[in-house]
């Protein structure tokens, strides 16, 4: 698990302050880090083109070209299309002509390019005509591409408009939050993060945003020999207006180790023999999943009841129903599993504001740190391919996410996973993450054409992690 940030200025603060380091240094280190990715990636050299920008961002640039001269095989030339605008930009700038390094006029043929031109301080949606074309040229580019810090076009604040789009990152100090956002995963590319000369833990501070880890992933393994099926707990699953949601959440459920799985249905329906039916919550019952193609087969009373004071999560069209915000309101801790339109709708009945699907994907850490700090015994999993796991001022952000998942069920048996947790005595948060993370590694793992796998090959997949 690593701390995510929104802003590293006060961290490149206090490396100058409290370990006597100078911006020019950390500049070096931040250009060395570039450097040590293109040199391991073309060990026999490469024409390399850096875009800089006029800001320091772009000065990182400079301090590369320079690195890059020494370097057997490789051939730096930097593009400045805006000059530069800072002391230290001036000075990087004048070591280059003072080393004869070629200055060019424009986006040229190479074999690495480098986008240094705007970094983390970049604060708006990029509407520049100058920029747009220059972003244009370089993404039309055949060459590998690097962005220095953050892709330029991207707004820290979240906003996104055209965009770099890169192979690497190489972020400067600490991981940035909005590196994880769904809509960034398409342009960053793969992200690596670059030490600025401190130890990790002299760079890092407080943090209320976490990165998750394949590693952060905790399988319910079965370590007592002396236990039986209802040492592993009972989930109730109820079934609803669609019946096949309900079916592949309770055989996830099994799968991910509940001892007991029941469908709750008001008429008998056909099941497999792993399963067991019922008209309502059998005694023993652990937690409660509920919402997965509910419909309209239950009144608000009705699911109330069944839910009582089980652990519970609550997925789908549930999701916005009178007895969800009573369960909310009352500081209860449920799990909730929108995706983007089921969260709109959520935010609406909870009266915390009105937004299209788009919005909620170019604010997703807002929104869900907005729901969570109105709910905070809540947990929140927003759907997406980056995950967002929100409670209270806490969130987790699960990377693993993949196109793999975007098929019809995948996210009833998340919530089928999320209720074998819950059933097995782990806290909602800890199921949340758990659960989160069997389901996306699940899915990673599966070998067939990334369009191909069904919520019924994801369940088999569960059995293969460790």
């Amino acid at each position: 698990m690593i701390a995510l940030y929104e802003s590293v200025e006060h961290l490149d603060k206090r490396a100058v302050e409290s370990f006597f380091m100078s911006e020019e240094l950390l500049m070096e280190h931040a250009a060395l880090a570039i450097k040590r990715e293109i040199v391991s990636r073309f060990p026999n050299g490469a024409k390399v083109l850096i875009v800089s920008g006029s800001g320091n961002n772009g000065a990182d640039g400079l301090a590369l070209a320079r690195l890059l001269a020494v370097e057997k095989g490789f051939l730096p030339s930097v593009y400045l299309p805006f000059g530069t605008s800072t002391w230290l930009g001036s000075k990087q700038l004048e070591r280059l002509k003072a080393l004869g390094i070629e200055s060019v006029n424009g986006v040229l043929e190479c074999d690495v390019l480098v986008d240094a031109l705007f970094g983390s301080g970049f604060k708006r949606k990029l509407e520049d005509e100058g920029a747009t074309v220059i972003l244009n040229a370089m993404n039309s580019l055949r060459a590998f591409k690097i962005a220095c810090d953050i892709p330029s076009g991207v707004s820290v604040e979240g906003g996104f408009g055209i965009t770099a789009k890169v192979d690497l990152t190489v972020t400067m100090g600490a991981p940035k939050l909005v590196l994880f956002t769904d809509r960034i995963k398409d342009f960053a590319g793969k992200i690596v993060v670059g030490d600025l000369g401190l130890p990790k833990e002299a760079f890092a501070a407080h943090s209320d945003s976490f990165l998750l880890e394949e590693s952060d992933m905790k399988l319910p393994l079965r370590s007592v020999q002396d236990s039986h099926k209802g040492s592993y707990g009972h989930l109730a699953v109820v079934m609803g207006d669609k019946p096949g949601a309900a079916l592949l959440s309770a055989l996830a459920a099994m799968r991910l180790g509940a001892g007991l799985t029941t469908v709750i249905a008001k008429g008998r329906v056909q099941i497999p023999p792993d399963l067991i039916q019922a008209k309502k919550p059998l005694a023993g019952t652990a937690a409660i999943a509920v919402g997965m193609g509910l419909g309209e087969a239950y009144v608000d009373e009705e699911i109330a009841a069944m839910i009582a004071d089980l652990p519970a999560v609550i997925d789908a069209d549930a999701l916005y129903r009178p007895f969800t915000l009573d369960l909310i309101k009352s500081g209860r801790s449920v799990v909730l599993t929108p995706h983007p339109k089921e969260f709109a709708a959520l935010l609406r009945a909870c009266d915390l504001g009105e937004y299209t699907i788009e919005e909620v994907q170019e604010n997703r850490l807002a929104l869900s740190l907005t729901f969570s700090s109105a709910f905070p015994n809540a947990v929140l999993i927003l759907k997406g391919a980056n995950v967002i796991i929100a409670n209270g001022r806490r969130r987790f952000l699960n990377p693993l996410g993949s196109p793999v998942l975007a098929k019809g069920g995948s996210g009833d048996v998340l919530s089928g996973m999320v209720g074998s947790l819950l059933a097995q005595g782990h806290s909602p948060l800890e199921a949340a993450i758990n659960a989160s993370l069997a389901h996306t590694i699940a899915a990673l793992n599966f070998k067939g054409a990334n369009y191909s796998m069904t919520p019924s090959d994801l369940i088999e997949e569960l059995r293969y992690l460790a």
